[in-house]
């Protein structure tokens, strides 16, 4: 079986460092489950690959910057290369998904089909992540499930097959944005470049004290528009961001390291005082972090 199993790895800066297939043929399908409890996410990344993400049970809410997507039972939703993007279950959702380099569809950069149709997607200000209703584009649909099938399997040959369908979802984008990709914008690629630098920062020192100021200053704007591209891009504030990822951390310590006293580890995530880490963990996880660490694994 050439699936893998979902886990990221990621730089302070939020990029997956996980080799996606190998040099000669970048491409690998992966099949998990997620449950809609609070922890069990795939959290803010982005990679240089592109992605084909499909709901096979369940449905799962996807959020690129500045827009957040329903993909139900049947649906398949794109990502653009280097795209941050953020999922949760909403119910219960099995997802299959492809991340691919583009030079599989495309050879070598100097290809047509490099200058005529994928570099031009990739670099397209309209295209962050597209989603393909079941109802809407059965044909894509059927295109993404042979080429995940084929993935699974490993027939003789698969790679051609693999290649063919993901070059036909590739063209069908391209001609979806055709007008829009004659069209230079740089707004857009701004706010992604300005929420990666914050973000990092307060992956970098979020066990610190950190204000609000400090994350502004960090991707050179004022503390007005660093609350406005952290709304517009990931619908959230710069502090709930921090608070949220402080829990996150939280939460794997008091799993991983059960010896560690509660207080020891609110202080080692950047909380003032064990109360106050409490608190906050409480309106993330709906429990006590005493009540957590005692929960059953799934």
């Amino acid at each position: 079986m050439a699936l893998h199993e979902c886990g990221l790895n990621l730089n302070r800066g939020l990029k997956e460092l996980q080799m996606h297939g190998t040099l000669d043929f970048p491409c690998a399908g992966y099949a998990a489950f997620y449950t809609d409890n609070p922890e069990d996410t795939i959290p803010w990344h982005w990679h240089e690959e592109m992605e084909l993400v499909y709901a096979a049970e369940g449905s799962m809410e996807v959020r690129i910057p500045s827009s957040s997507f329903c993909v139900r039972k049947g649906d398949l939703f794109a990502i653009n290369s280097n795209t941050l993007h953020f999922a949760s279950s909403l119910e219960g959702c099995l997802l299959h998904s492809l991340v691919f380099s583009p030079s599989l569809v495309t050879g070598t950069d100097n290809s047509v089909f490099a200058k005529k149709y994928v570099h031009p997607l990739l670099s397209c200000p309209s295209f962050s992540g597209f989603l393909f209703p079941s109802s809407k584009y059965p044909e894509i649909i059927r295109d993404f499930c042979a080429a995940f099938e084929v993935m699974k399997k490993e027939p003789p040959g698969f790679e051609f097959i693999v290649r063919e369908k993901l070059s036909c979802i590739c063209f069908f984008l391209s001609q979806k944005f055709k007008e829009e990709m004659v069209i230079s914008s740089s707004t857009s690629g701004q706010n992604d470049l300005r929420i990666k630098k914050m973000l990092e920062y307060i992956h970098q020192n979020y066990s610190g004290e950190i204000t609000l100021p400090e994350i502004a200053r960090t991707a050179d704007i004022g503390e007005r528009e660093c609350l406005r591209c952290f709304q517009k891009t990931i619908q959230t504030s710069p502090i709930q961001y921090l608070l949220k990822y402080r829990s996150m951390q939280a939460a794997d310590l008091l799993l991983r390291e059960p010896e560690r006293s509660i207080s020891d580890i609110s202080v080692s995530c950047g909380f003032d005082s064990p109360s106050n880490f409490a608190k906050v963990f409480r309106r993330f996880y709906h429990c006590t972090p005493r009540e957590y660490r005692k929960m059953p694994a799934i």
